[in-house]
């Protein structure tokens, strides 16, 4: 299986006009628009992307925003960290349209297929642990009122067995 089989590309234009745009890049390089590169002005991908609406662009658009929000906003996240997040959206993005064969496929996936996507798979761990991925464990602890009411109600069953004896 091919990579990007019967999709056009990500929408670079959109993708790189606002990460340039949030993060100040023209002004960060000192140069005015025409001395710096189109991928820095966000006009490389242009003529290859139609106009981004297809489920692949909007999907990495979406993965994109998800990523960033997680790792502070716009604000924060620095130009070092957007470029491995437009890595991990890209990479996520393809795994799910290859689950997405693996799911049609009645004979299920070829070694072939399985090996692209274990390796995608490793790849975008690889690049999550680089931004900062972390186990979160779930905060379990009960607030002073939840905790206070399971008191009440453990004392009126405590006063109930005792009465019933």
């Amino acid at each position: 299986m091919e990579p990007f089989r019967n999709r056009e590309p990500a929408n670079g234009a959109q993708l790189t006009k606002r990460a340039t745009a949030v993060a100040g890049v023209g002004a960060a390089v000192g140069r005015p628009a025409k001395q710096r590169s189109r991928v820095t002005n966000g006009k490389l991908f242009a003529t290859t992307v139609r106009d981004g609406r297809s489920g692949w662009s909007r999907r990495l658009g979406d993965v994109l925003s998800l990523h960033i929000a997680d790792c502070g906003g716009e604000d924060v996240v620095s130009y070092a960290e957007r470029s491995i997040i437009r890595r991990i959206a890209t990479i996520t993005t393809e795994l799910e349209w290859i689950e997405q064969d693996f799911k049609s496929s009645r004979k299920g996936p070829t070694a072939e297929q399985l090996d692209l996507y274990l390796r995608g798979s490793n790849n975008l761990r690889r690049l999550l642990e680089a931004i900062g991925l972390e186990r979160r464990c779930r905060d379990v602890t009960p607030t002073l009122s939840e905790y206070l009411a399971q008191r009440v109600d453990d004392d009126h069953a405590d006063v109930e067995i005792e009465g019933g004896q």
